[in-house]
């Protein structure tokens, strides 16, 4: 019975560390393309759901027909939203792949790594 337990459990940690692993190389292919040329836009944003979507589209506006050539990419952090501020913002990131939408920590992980040379 012992035995069953400990194995058990060491099957259940092992199932654990596959998905962290899967879920790190997902993150990492998903969200380290960032280089450090260029501009990217990034738009803290929290309970804007009437104002966001108008914000958006002008600024993919911007980056789309070549208003700003540095700009690479507009990321919306959004910061904990209790409307639909981050449902609006993913809808549009849908449409436009150089729109990326994360939490502020995502964001932050995000910049700390980005690479530098």
């Amino acid at each position: 019975m012992i035995e069953f337990i400990l194995q058990t459990i060491f099957w259940t940690l092992a199932l654990y560390g596959l998905f962290e692993i899967i879920k790190n190389i997902i993150y990492i292919s998903t969200y380290t393309s960032f280089k450090s040329d260029g501009i990217y836009l990034i738009i803290a944003v929290k309970n804007q759901e009437d104002k966001i979507e108008g914000f958006l589209r002008s600024s993919l506006f911007k980056l789309l027909y070549g208003r700003e050539e540095n700009l690479k990419n507009i990321i919306v952090a959004d910061l904990k939203s209790t409307d639909k501020t981050k449902e609006i913002a993913k809808k549009l990131s849908n449409e436009y792949e150089c729109l990326k939408v994360l939490s502020w920590k995502e964001c932050k992980d995000i910049m700390d790594n980005v690479d530098e040379s």
